[in-house]
């Protein structure tokens, strides 16, 4: 039984194997061992390879059992005929867990070796992740046993089926400047699956949001039980493609999935508070305003912006979300004028006009957070609006209305201001029908 404490093992590892370590950059073999010291790995590192006496400064070993020390991971890239034999050395080191990069398993029709891999792992109790897999991060750990390098500790744990899909959420992160906890891709998923790490990282601590990507589900009622039991504790958003018959098609060739009925697991989704995102980018969306914000109050936005058009596009995504935009009170309007020029048209969404600067939204959002008919803010920077950032952060504690923002028109500004918008905790999105949508989304939090 794959335990806690077993995937404790895999994911704050003290000693990891990386068996296939190789001397050739092109390699994967080396582009793994080198990420998993570049990002800062504390702990013992055993490259394998029986023909290098060192790779990357590091002493190599002819064969895992000549590892004189226990280890806790082995992070195995060899071809598929000799993975049965990792794994029997890898239980002679007592390994609780392997990641699998290798592939050419169940994916290719290879299933009795893919048997014989997991027979042996659950003989001996190793947690596997893969096989035909990206590996994983772990950024508490500072273990990236995966490619690319990406380092930055975040609040969000993406559990992807498809590793590419994974590294993708991993890079905005890092564009961002919000980070993540984890990025596990599962690949065949024949031993560790989404609803183990549903259940490991409902009670990691550094973790606020699961992003779970998978291509089907083989035991629904498990996974819905899981599932209930991870949202209690935080909000999970999934990404499920297959959604057409051709889609369904696609992902029972890509990893043998058992992708099932897709109005069936959109009626679950509904039904017991799972998220669901139709495409990457709202999969991304989601995760990240749910990892950074706290659910509204109620329904009702207030938008603030130097874009008319772009705050017209924001109410109507609002609108068909069922969103509502109400008008400023008549108080609220005699404040606004006591501080805005007369230019400015003082309804919902709030048009500061083409000129505003970033005191011009100070003044909006002082009068704006005091408003009763909104439950969040919503503002569109769409001009270079300098110091954008260091503005808005300043309303981050004065209100309990999750604040969010989009920038666009902003040219070399927008892509100095936007990460440092999004470190100081406040999601900022490149487009307002991107920002509603995931306001949508943070809506339908449990």
């Amino acid at each position: 039984m794959i335990t806690r404490e077993i995937l404790d093992s895999v994911f704050r590892a003290k000693s990891v194997a990386v068996v296939g370590a190789s001397n050739n950059p092109d390699k994967t073999g080396y582009q793994v061992l080198s990420n998993i010291i570049d990002g800062g790995f504390g702990g013992e590192i055993y490259p394998i390879n029986p023909k290098s006496e060192e790779i990357l400064g590091i002493q190599c070993y002819t064969e895992l059992r000549a590892v004189p020390e226990d280890i806790d991971l082995a992070v195995i890239i060899v071809p598929a005929k000799f993975v049965p034999d990792v794994m029997r050395q890898a239980a002679e080191k007592h390994a609780k867990g392997a990641v699998i990069i290798s592939g050419g398993f169940r994916e290719i029709g290879n299933v009795e070796l893919e048997q014989e891999v997991m027979q042996i792992a659950n003989d001996h109790n190793i947690a596997v992740i893969g096989p035909n897999c990206q590996g994983i991060n772990y950024t508490p750990n500072s273990l990236c046993a995966t490619w690319p390098l990406i380092t930055g500790l975040g609040s969000m744990a993406i559990i992807a089926q498809s590793g590419t899909i994974g590294a993708t959420m991993a890079g905005w992160a890092k564009d961002d400047r919000i980070g993540f906890t984890s990025v596990v891709a599962l690949g065949n998923k024949s031993g560790v699956g989404e609803i183990e790490l549903m259940d490991y990282f409902a009670e990691d601590p550094d973790t606020k949001v699961i992003a779970l990507n998978v291509e089907g589900v083989s035991d629904g009622a498990k996974f819905i039980e899981t599932a209930k039991r991870t949202l209690s504790q935080k909000p999970v958003v999934v990404l499920k493609p297959g959604r057409t018959a051709k889609g369904a098609e696609a992902a029972a060739s890509h990893t043998k999935s058992i992708a099932g009925s897709d109005k069936i697991f959109d009626a679950v989704c509904r039904q017991i508070g799972l998220i669901r995102a139709e495409g990457i980018v709202e999969f991304y969306d989601y995760a990240k305003i749910l990892g950074m914000l706290k659910k509204p109050a109620g329904n009702r936005l207030m938008i603030i912006t130097s874009s008319g058009g772009s705050g017209i596009l924001a109410a109507d995504t609002a609108d068909d979300l069922g969103i509502r935009i109400e008008k400023p009170s008549g108080d609220i309007v005699d404040a606004l004028r006591e501080v805005l020029p007369n230019q400015c048209v003082l309804s919902n969404p709030l048009d500061l006009t083409g000129d505003a600067t970033a005191q011009r939204y100070h003044d909006a959002l002082e009068v704006a957070i005091r408003a009763e008919n909104a439950d969040a803010i919503l503002v569109i920077f769409g001009d270079p609006i300098e110091n954008a950032a260091d503005m808005i952060a300043q309303f981050a504690g004065k209100t309990d209305k999750p604040i969010l923002a989009a920038f666009l028109g902003g040219g070399e500004v927008e892509k100095l201001e936007t990460p440092k918008i999004n470190a100081y905790g406040i999601p900022v999105f490149p487009t307002p029908e991107r920002a509603v949508r995931a306001l949508g989304a943070l809506l339908r939090k449990k």
